[in-house]
């Protein structure tokens, strides 16, 4: 059975998402990913993605019994709308040419049916960027990371190598002084190129292989 996604729009009040958990679960349903937050009329918007429906038109009646929901419309999962997703992290100019390189790159491949999506964020500092890496898993969809910055290395090596330790991730970094190349799977001198083979790294619809290039860095 596919997976879907639903959003409940309900009264904003104590108790209401314990219901509405109580009835997936009796469903036999599980949740992948849920996202939560109150608009400013005193309502709230709860965003679920479930696994292996078999019922949807009995879960929906079910969750629309609950006297605090006004309504629940189903939707795509954020995975087939938005697919793969790429994190561009470092300097102003520079993530600013791995974006054009990454995005110019996606929309060739997106046109073709992928789904890749680019998300950049200047950050400049060791403590900015540190926090930044370590949130990634809290991140869904994502399938590739850019360094781009003139000097990474210290805390910010070491909370790489753990994202990427738990997921499969693959760190592409620009050519810079520090020890985030000796954890990247690909260095790469320039910016806009560097966001190219982030996109071709990740795409089903390129013929590219990271683990089968002679050498890691460009």
């Amino acid at each position: 059975m596919p997976n879907i996604a639903i959003t409940i729009k309900s009264l904003e009040k104590k108790g209401v998402l314990d219901e509405i958990t109580n009835v997936i679960s009796s469903h036999g349903l599980n949740i992948s990913y849920t996202h939560m937050f109150i608009e400013k009329n005193n309502f709230g918007s709860i965003n679920l993605e479930l696994e292996s429906t078999k019922n949807i038109n009995q879960l929906i009646e079910d969750i629309n019994s609950i006297n605090s929901v006004q309504s629940v419309e189903i939707h795509s999962s954020l995975n087939d709308i938005f697919g793969k997703r790429i994190i561009i992290f470092g300097g102003g100019v520079q993530v600013s040419q791995v974006a054009m390189g990454a995005i110019t790159e996606a929309d060739r491949h997106n046109i073709r049916g992928e789904r890749i999506s680019i998300d950049t964020i200047p950050l400049i500092g060791e403590n900015d960027i540190v926090e930044a890496a370590e949130a990634l898993t809290r991140l869904p969809r994502i399938s590739a990371l850019v360094l781009a910055g003139s000097l990474m290395g210290a805390e910010i090596t070491k909370a790489v190598s753990e994202v990427k330790a738990e997921h499969d991730l693959v760190v592409i970094s620009l050519n810079m002084p520090g020890g985030i190349t000796e954890i990247a799977d690909l260095i790469v001198s320039d910016p806009l190129q560097a966001g190219v083979m982030a996109v071709m790294s990740i795409a089903d619809t390129a013929i590219f292989d990271i683990k089968k290039l002679k050498t890691n860095k460009f």
